[in-house]
């Protein structure tokens, strides 16, 4: 008899138990009993499938849930995610006292509507909109709704000039232009909404990024707009918003055609204003149009929460704008979704209030200076290159001295050095590769999550897809400390790989384990794979 066989884990466990134990029987008394495990689900199967004919108590639920739950990775060092994890204390209570309230209900929670256009302002005051009495926005459940509503209000504009100038809106329809680095969100909207979309290749030379040279080869008069990453998903640089504006600029003035710009700034446009605030990418420019954000990463609020900005009421057209009269008073909706908790915009709004500018300018500060000391430390191994740029300073010759052999470098200052987000990307540097080819680099990913890390190794975009990269995303509560014991790791793991003369293919197999797929889809249920960026985030 064949030992190799597959073996279903949960067929074992249905058919080991006792035959009385697929039911409950009338005499059993264990679901009036306090105590978790000796109750009903103690010997019982927790309900996958099918809701109970019988409840639990509230703590035994609690208390069964609580413990699956445990099989989750720790916030803190998943190290993939861009979401904020942590915040004061204080903070929680806030959230905890609002949790019921939906901001739908302005009638209701006038304060709680005051503090959602509070945020909008303050935001577009940030971004240096024109007016921040004329700009108007709104909060969404992240930055993947408010790229869809940027797209929207872009695509309707097009539409409504086409139509004045007598021009089909069909043949051959509306595009919109992006790096191939963008992240999913940006092309679910073209898909969703139906608008080609035009993916521009990216290169070791545009740093993985949008080349803006190259996006002009993309644009002609059915181009709705242009998407621009403040803060690649990839590496963390950000794409250069100014010089496309420039070149979109040209071509207004050689062709009368004017193409808006939308910032990506799901993670940057809370990054950028307070570590590198002389950088020209927001409502400065004329051309950009909207720009939106993620509260939950660098905003540093709890996930939920995304806002979207435009320069001012002429870029959201009207006919995008629901008014209400079911609710109590006349109120006005222009997002996807409906009902929206308002405690994820609350806690926005506490961090305006608890940090100020200076707040998140420390913490955006930390926050590059432990991905710069990461950065440095990978490379001084010798074992790894750094693809991301925020660890290089701007101007070689700043670091030699000035005519009078005097260095003025403040190392402390992020505008001295390449900007970008406190993003790490890093990859075996090439003398590695060819001293360990049989070594995978993956296996560092895999070897990392069985010390708790979650540090993902991924291909990058189109045209360098063979290039696979490792990131780590420094946030708020990646501590120097934190950052040192990672570093260690990393180095112990890799001298390991090092000393076997071959390593097993126990370390192939241990990347296979997985999770049950239960409530996932199967393989190949999606569309195929189009290169932008859909992995965790």
């Amino acid at each position: 008899m064949s030992l190799s066989k597959h073996i279903n884990p949960g067929k074992l466990i249905r058919e080991s138990k006792n035959s009385n134990h697929h039911h409950l029987t009338g005499s059993r008394e264990s679901d009036s009993t306090s105590h978790p495990y000796g109750a009903r689900y103690g010997i019982t199967s927790v309900p996958k499938f099918h809701i109970p004919s019988k409840g639990t108590s509230a703590q035994t639920a609690y208390q069964l849930i609580h413990d699956e739950l445990a099989l989750d990775g720790s916030p803190s060092l998943n190290l993939a995610s861009f979401v904020n994890t942590w915040m004061p204390e204080p903070a929680d209570k806030l959230m905890l006292e609002n949790m019921s309230k939906n901001l739908i209900d302005q009638d209701e929670y006038p304060m709680t509507q005051e503090i959602h256009t509070r945020c909008v302002s303050i935001l577009a005051d940030l971004w240096h909109a024109p007016s921040t009495h004329q700009a108007i926005g709104t909060a969404t459940t992240g930055s993947s709704e408010a790229i869809q509503l940027g797209g929207l209000a872009m695509k309707r504009l097009w539409q409504e000039r086409r139509k004045a100038e007598g021009k089909s809106i069909h043949e051959p329809g509306p595009n919109i232009v992006m790096g191939a680095n963008a992240q999913v969100a940006l092309e679910k909207f073209a898909r969703y909404f139906e608008v080609e979309c035009r993916l521009v290749p990216v290169s070791v030379e545009s740093k993985y990024r949008l080349d803006p040279q190259k996006a002009m080869q993309y644009v002609d008069e059915n181009t709705i707009g242009v998407y621009v990453i403040l803060g690649s998903t990839y590496t963390g640089h950000y794409e250069p918003v100014k010089e496309m504006s420039d070149l979109l600029d040209e071509y207004e003035q050689k062709t009368g055609i004017s193409i808006p710009i939308h910032v990506d700034g799901a993670s940057g446009a809370f990054v950028a204003p307070f570590a590198h605030p002389k950088l020209l990418w927001d409502f400065k420019l004329p051309r950009v149009v909207s720009i939106n954000t993620s509260g939950h990463k660098y905003g540093l609020a709890y996930v939920g929460v995304g806002w979207v900005v435009w320069r001012s009421k002429a870029y959201l057209p009207k006919d995008l704008i629901f008014e209400l009269h079911y609710l109590g008073s006349v109120e006005y909706s222009f997002s996807l979704n409906f009902s929206r908790p308002a405690a994820p915009i609350i806690a926005q709004y506490f961090n305006f209030v608890h940090l100020g500018f200076e707040g998140y300018r420390a913490v955006a500060k930390d926050d590059l200076k432990n991905a710069r000391l990461l950065s440095r430390a990978l490379e001084k191994s010798g074992w790894y290159t750094v693809l991301s740029d925020i660890h290089r300073p701007k101007a070689k010759d700043i670091l030699q001295g000035n005519n009078h052999g005097t260095t003025n470098f403040d190392e402390e200052n992020p505008e001295n050095y390449e900007e970008g987000l406190p993003v790490v990307t890093f990859r075996f540097s090439d003398s590695f590769q060819e001293s360990y080819p049989e070594i995978q680099q993956k296996w560092i990913q895999i070897l990392l999550r069985t010390k708790g890390w979650i540090v993902p190794n991924y291909e990058l975009a189109p045209d360098l897809e063979k290039v696979e990269i490792l990131r780590v995303v420094i946030r708020e509560n990646a501590t120097e400390a934190l950052v040192e014991r990672l570093l260690r790791d990393i180095i112990e793991i890799t001298q390991d790989l090092i000393k076997q003369e071959s390593p097993t293919n126990a370390l192939t197999l241990l990347g296979k384990h997985s999770r049950d797929n239960v409530g996932k889809m199967d393989e190949g249920s999606g569309s195929k794979y189009s290169g932008t960026y859909s992995k965790q985030c």
